[in-house]
């Protein structure tokens, strides 16, 4: 098991030093370029994907990177998405999804969540992709849903104020990614449903 004490003191004695005017910076300025939404498996690191430095993501993690559509309340999701883009300003927005996801296998093979009613009800926000992915072959079923979740997050996007108004004034762009864990590899889609390979 990884030591977190350990970690923090590598950080310390040997991280910090070597970034302290970034952190200094940091201390007093909060301008990130872009909102990273993934998902939170512990496989997946949006700082260490992107090769980004602290304070350039605005990172929010949720099971199976879901973007429930803009809610008549208040929720952590929706605030988050309105303070990146609306206060901070963001001017890119990427959806974040990756092969061998566990919320959309679980999905696509239809495992019993009775035992989990949390993730059962959390996992409804992506009840319409999984409709839309029935069909897929067998193998293909967990890669099908990932890609088509992710393109139904973009759409989710689209129904938070900040965002609508954002894209529409041209001063943020918003992409859907799929990352394979095996080979690094990241797939980019865009709201239109097509695919470019970003990294390989």
């Amino acid at each position: 098991m990884h030591d977190l004490a350990a970690g923090v003191t590598h950080f310390q004695r040997d991280v910090f030093p070597a970034k302290t005017e970034l952190f200094a910076r940091l201390a007093t300025t909060h301008r990130p370029e872009t909102l990273f939404i993934g998902c939170s498996d512990a496989r997946v690191v949006p700082e260490l994907i992107t090769h980004s430095e602290p304070g350039e993501l605005f990172v929010i993690r949720t099971a199976g990177n879901l973007v429930p559509a803009c809610p008549p309340g208040a929720d952590g999701v929706g605030a988050s998405i309105e303070y990146a883009v609306a206060v901070l300003g963001v001017s890119r927005i990427v959806v974040c999804g990756h092969s061998g996801c566990g919320a959309m296998t679980a999905l696509a093979e239809r495992h019993d969540l009775s035992a989990t009613p949390m993730i059962a009800e959390w996992l409804r926000h992506a009840a319409a992709s999984a409709a839309r992915a029935t069909g897929a072959a067998a193998g293909d079923a967990v890669p099908t849903l990932v890609r088509v979740n992710v393109l139904a997050q973009l759409a989710n996007l689209a129904s938070h104020p900040s965002v609508a108004h954002a894209v529409a004034a041209g001063t943020a762009t918003v992409e859907g990614w799929v990352f394979d864990i095996g080979t690094g590899a990241i797939t980019v889609i865009d709201a239109a449903g097509s695919d470019s390979v970003l990294a390989a």
